[in-house]
C-alpha cells in the first residue's frame, strides 16, 4: 500500500510539473505585459476573426470578391505546382523564401476557409520541401527570416489538421533553421539588428513571427528573440519620423511596412500586445500617406534609390492593417480604390476593413513630407489626366542611394513624361560597393537622373540637401531645394525652385548656380517620349499625347538629345533619352524651363523669371 500511495503521489508530483510547464508564457518589456493565447492558430488570422470575416461573408459583396479572388489565384497559380527548390541565384534564395510564403499564406487560408483538404495537402508538401532544405540560407538573413515566417504560419494555421511527425519536423526546422540562426546574429558584433533599413524590419519581425508559432512547446525562444528585437527594431522605425517617409524609396516602403504589420499583428493577437511598437514612432502612425502622396495620376510613384523605372503603384495590404490599426480610413479606402481593377490577394482578405460609405481620401493636393529623405508633391487634381509633379532631397547616408538630390518626375494627361530611371541589376558587380563600385554604373549617378551635372562630375558622395522653402496650396504651389552641399566640389552655390504655373497647367524648373570656376554645364531630364528638337524649344509625344519644353533662360541656349544607352551588363536604357543643354564657360547662371502639356485649351507658353529669392 505505501508503494501504491508513493507511485500515486509521484504521479501528481509529475502531472503538476507538466500542468505548470505548461503555463502560458508571460512576457513584461517596458512596462507593458504580455500573454501567450492558449492553442492554435494565434498568428493574425485567428478563428475569432475567421468567424468575424465569415459573418461578414454574408452580407458583405466586396469580402465575397476578395475571397474568389484568392481562391481563383490559388487554383490557377500555386495548386498543382511541384514542390519548392532550393534554388540560389549568385545572391541568395530569397526567391523560393517569398514563394514559399505566398504559397503557405495561400494555400493554408483556402483551406481554412473551404475545409479541402487538397488545400492543406499541397501545404505540407511545401512545407516539407523547405524543411528538407540543409539550411534557409543564413549568410543571406532576409532569406532565413521569410522562411521561418512562411514555415511558422503553416505550422500555426494548419495545427490541428497537421500530424504529430510533421508537426514535429516543422517546429525542429523553425527552431534550428531560423531561429537558432537569429540568436547567433543577436550575439554577434553586427547583423540585421544593428541596420537602420528594410532588413531591421523584416529580420526581426520574422523571428518574432516564428517564435512566437512554438512559444507553447519551446518558449525560451520567445523570452530571448521578443525583447532582443524589440530594442532592435526602433533603429530602424524612427526613420519613418516625422512624416512617415520611407528613405529607401516605395518599393522598400512596401517591404518594411508589412512586415511590419506581420509581426506587429502577430503579438496583438499571440500576447494581446506589441508592447506599444504600433503606437511609439508619429511617422509609422503616418505612413500610410507616403504611398498615397508618392503616386502620380498616371498610377507611377515617385520613384527613388533603388526603385523601379515606373514604379506602378501596386498591392498595398499593409493599407488595410494600417487603417484598421490607427481609425483612419484615408488608408484602405485608397487600396479599396486600387483593387477596383485589381484582384485582390490573400493578404487584403485577413487585414479586410471595409468600405466607409461615402467617404473620400483627405488629402490634399500638395503635401511635403519630411525624414533623412525629404519628399513633395504638388497635383493639379486626383483624376488621371491631372499635372502632377513629385521631387525630392534628403542624404547619401542610407541606404540604396543614388545621387539623385534635387530629382523631380512629371506626369500629365495620363502619361509620365519626365522618369526616373530605377535601379539596376543587384547582380553587378559591386552595386552595393557605396565606396566605389556602384558608382560606375549608369543608373546610380547623376547623369542619369534629371539634374544638372557640373564639369562631368557627379554628386558628391557623402552630401546631403533639404528643402528651404514651401509653398503649397496656393494657385502657383512651388519648393525650392537648397543643393550646395551635393555639388560642393563645382559650385559655391545651387538652388532649384519648382513652381506650378498658369493656374496649375504647367511646371517651371528654376536652377540658379554658381561655379567656382568657368566649366561645362549639362542640364538635363530623362524620357522614353518621342522627342522633336528645334533650338530652344523641345516637343514631346507619348501614348498620343503632346508636350513641350521651353528653354526661358539663358538666351541663346539649345537643347540637344543624348542617348540614355548603355553596353551589357548594364540596363541598355532602350527608347530612353535624356533632353539636355549644354553650356560652356559658365560660373553664376540661371536656367529655366517650362514644361508645357497640350491640353484642350492649349498650353502656357510663358512664365514670369525672377529670382528664386523672390518666389512668393
Amino acid at each position: 500500500m505505501k508503494k501504491v500511495l508513493i507511485f500515486l503521489f509521484a504521479v501528481v508530483l509529475s502531472l503538476s510539473a507538466c500542468r505548470a510547464e505548461r503555463r502560458p508564457l508571460t512576457l513584461t518589456i517596458g512596462g507593458e505585459k504580455g500573454t501567450l493565447a492558449e492553442g492554435h492558430p494565434r498568428l493574425i488570422l485567428t478563428d475569432g476573426r475567421m468567424e468575424e470575416l465569415r459573418h461578414r461573408y454574408e452580407t458583405d459583396t466586396l469580402l465575397q470578391r476578395y475571397v474568389r479572388d484568392v481562391l481563383k489565384a490559388t487554383d490557377d497559380t500555386i495548386l498543382g505546382k511541384k514542390p519548392l527548390e532550393r534554388i540560389m541565384t549568385t545572391r541568395d534564395m530569397l526567391r523560393v523564401s517569398r514563394n514559399a510564403l505566398t504559397r503557405v499564406y495561400n494555400l493554408a487560408f483556402a483551406w481554412r476557409w473551404t475545409g479541402d483538404e487538397k488545400y492543406a495537402e499541397a501545404a505540407k508538401t511545401n512545407l516539407l520541401a523547405v524543411c528538407g532544405f540543409v539550411d534557409w540560407d543564413p549568410h543571406h538573413f532576409l532569406d532565413v527570416a521569410e522562411m521561418t515566417h512562411a514555415v511558422a504560419i503553416g505550422y500555426d494555421w494548419l495545427y490541428d489538421w497537421l500530424d504529430d511527425g510533421t508537426k514535429e519536423v516543422l517546429r525542429t526546422s523553425i527552431i534550428e533553421k531560423g531561429l537558432e540562426e537569429g540568436l547567433k546574429v543577436y550575439h554577434s558584433k553586427g547583423g540585421f539588428d544593428k541596420r537602420v533599413n528594410n532588413w531591421n524590419q523584416v529580420c526581426n519581425n520574422g523571428l518574432i513571427i516564428g517564435a512566437l508559432s512554438v512559444a507553447d512547446t519551446d518558449p525560451d525562444y520567445a523570452r530571448q528573440i521578443i525583447p532582443l528585437a524589440l530594442e532592435s527594431m526602433p533603429r530602424a522605425m524612427v526613420a519613418f519620423d516625422p512624416d512617415g517617409v520611407c528613405v529607401e524609396g516605395p518599393s522598400y516602403w512596401h517591404y518594411a511596412v508589412r512586415y511590419c504589420a506581420y509581426g506587429f499583428a502577430s503579438m496583438r493577437s499571440a500576447l494581446g500586445t506589441d508592447f506599444g511598437m504600433s503606437e511609439r514612432f508619429e511617422g509609422f502612425r503616418k505612413t500610410g500617406y507616403f504611398p498615397i502622396t508618392m503616386t502620380g495620376p498616371a498610377g507611377y510613384m515617385l520613384a527613388f534609390s533603388d526603385c523601379h523605372m515606373k514604379v506602378r503603384r501596386s498591392y498595398l495590404p499593409p493599407m488595410f492593417w494600417l487603417a484598421e490599426r490607427y481609425g483612419n480610413p484615408d488608408f484602405s479606402e485608397s487600396e479599396h480604390d486600387l483593387l477596383q481593377n485589381m484582384p485582390a490577394q490573400v493578404f487584403h482578405v485577413m487585414y479586410y476593413t471595409p468600405r466607409v460609405e461615402g467617404w473620400r481620401v483627405k488629402s490634399p493636393l500638395d503635401r511635403y513630407l519630411r525624414s533623412k529623405v525629404e519628399v513633395a508633391c504638388m497635383r493639379s487634381g486626383w483624376n488621371r489626366d491631372a499635372l502632377f509633379v513629385g521631387m525630392k532631397a534628403g542624404t547619401t547616408g542610407v541606404s540604396h542611394v543614388h545621387l539623385d538630390m534635387g530629382n523631380f518626375e512629371l506626369d500629365a494627361l495620363g502619361e509620365r513624361w519626365l522618369l526616373d530611371l530605377g535601379s539596376d541589376k543587384y547582380e553587378l558587380p559591386g552595386f552595393f560597393d557605396f565606396k566605389k563600385q556602384r558608382w560606375d554604373y549608369y543608373r546610380c549617378v547623376t547623369r542619369s537622373h534629371n539634374l544638372p551635372v557640373f564639369n562631368g562630375k557627379e554628386q558628391c558622395l557623402d552630401s546631403k540637401a533639404n528643402f528651404s522653402r514651401v509653398s503649397l496650396d496656393t494657385d502657383a504651389p512651388f519648393v525650392v531645394m537648397n543643393l550646395s552641399d551635393a555639388y560642393r566640389d563645382q559650385c559655391s552655390f545651387v538652388s532649384r525652385g519648382i513652381r506650378m504655373v498658369g493656374g496649375r497647367k504647367a511646371v517651371l524648373v528654376q536652377d540658379e548656380f554658381a561655379m567656382k570656376a568657368p566649366g561645362r554645364v549639362n542640364w538635363g531630364v530623362m524620357t522614353d517620349a518621342g522627342l522633336e528638337v528645334e533650338g530652344a524649344t523641345a516637343r514631346f509625344s507619348l501614348g498620343g499625347r503632346k508636350m513641350t519644353a521651353r528653354i526661358l533662360s539663358p538666351a541663346g541656349a539649345a537643347f540637344v538629345v543624348e542617348s540614355a544607352r548603355q553596353e551589357p551588363p548594364q540596363a541598355e536604357n532602350i527608347g530612353i533619352n535624356r533632353l539636355a543643354i549644354r553650356l560652356e564657360g559658365q560660373t553664376e547662371q540661371r536656367i529655366c524651363v517650362l514644361f508645357s502639356p497640350a491640353w484642350e485649351e492649349g498650353e502656357v507658353t510663358a512664365a514670369d523669371i525672377v529670382p528664386l529669392s523672390d518666389w512668393k
